[in-house]
């Protein structure tokens, strides 16, 4: 069991989690940029991320970038975008891939205290077309610069640091989201975690 400090930490950090707010991420296989990721997710207060991992292999992420955060969130594994989005639209989210073009709506018109996921694609191909096609929407990061385009990780803290905006300015954060048999069953798993560097959750991802 946490000493008693760590266990009040690990409650006042489990009753700002966020079950209506998710992101996927699409065959992201740069280590640093999925750490990143993790970090600002865990930050925002993200609990569960979605992995469509078909064209790539899930990254093994190094002992110090990504130790802080990786054991903190949840994860669904899924084969398919379809599978995925099934997953979510079960779960009644709505679902904005993230690309930049003409059909794009900015962020800052994107009401994020919804229940959305938001889905991050490849560093090099971007979302998939079928992620994009399939979606429900498709947001983009205003940008006014002669380089239309920012890394995946700096993307994510964008958006996700827009969405905490929004909830905090709701009062999100100021309630327990979390049903009660979700939020007995994870303080559960986090109290059994070992506060460790390294951590088994997502290795065997």
């Amino acid at each position: 069991m946490p000493t008693p400090a760590r266990l009040n930490k690990i409650k006042k950090v489990l009753s700002h989690r966020q079950p209506d707010l998710t992101l996927v991420l699409e065959n992201i296989h740069d280590p640093h940029n999925v750490s990143a990721i993790l970090r600002s997710a865990d930050a925002v207060g993200v609990l569960e991320i979605c992995l469509v991992y078909n064209d790539e292999v899930f990254p093994k992420l190094g002992r110090q970038s990504s130790a802080s955060a990786k054991k903190w969130l949840l994860y669904q594994k899924f084969k398919t975008i379809d599978q995925c989005y099934s997953y979510l639209r079960d779960r009644k989210f709505k679902i904005y891939a993230t690309h930049l073009d003409n059909q794009a709506k900015s962020l800052y018109q994107i009401d994020l205290t919804k229940k959305v996921a938001l889905v991050l694609g490849n560093e090099h191909r971007g979302v998939s077309k079928e992620a994009l096609e399939k979606a429900d929407g498709n947001l983009q990061i205003p940008q006014y610069g002669m380089v239309q385009s920012l890394n995946v990780s700096v993307a994510a803290a964008v958006i996700l640091f827009e969405a905490l905006r929004q909830r905090e300015k709701a009062g999100y954060y100021q309630e327990q989201r979390l049903n009660s048999k979700t939020h007995k069953e994870v303080l559960s798993q986090w109290t059994k975690k070992k506060d460790i560097k390294d951590s088994k959750d997502v290795k065997e991802l």
